[in-house]
């Protein structure tokens, strides 16, 4: 199966991942795995233009790890996993969303910062 993208865990997000048990671990590294491979929003849905999520129930519990897309290396697109979430609410919490975008900006300035 050929992958849409590469993921990457930035630090919260790895350790947001161990905190969890194993069983729980091990779902939503299976689900991010689905998603570089298929299209579904099951697995990974847009929250707005920038922001994206990787989606797991398991057990009841809603895990979702935040996300944005770095699509300027042509022949291999990235996709960075902020940091993670227990979901209690239908929505994703705003704050939660701009701690994502306030990340993804600090990454592309300092992406542009290391080719001057």
């Amino acid at each position: 199966m050929i992958k849409r993208f590469e993921t990457i865990l930035l630090e919260e997000a790895f350790e947001f991942i161990q905190k969890q048990n194993l069983k729980s671990r091990s779902k939503i590294l299976q689900n991010i795995r689905r998603a570089e491979q298929h299209a579904d929003p099951k697995f990974f849905k847009k929250l707005n233009t920038d922001i994206w999520e990787f989606r797991t129930l398991y057990a009841g519990i809603q895990y979702r790890l935040l996300a944005f897309w770095d699509k300027e290396n042509k022949n291999n697109t990235l996709v960075f996993a902020t940091h993670g979430i227990i979901k209690k609410t239908s929505k994703v919490d705003k704050r939660e969303i701009e701690k994502a975008e306030n990340i993804k900006t600090s990454y592309f300035k300092n992406k542009k910062n290391e080719k001057l």
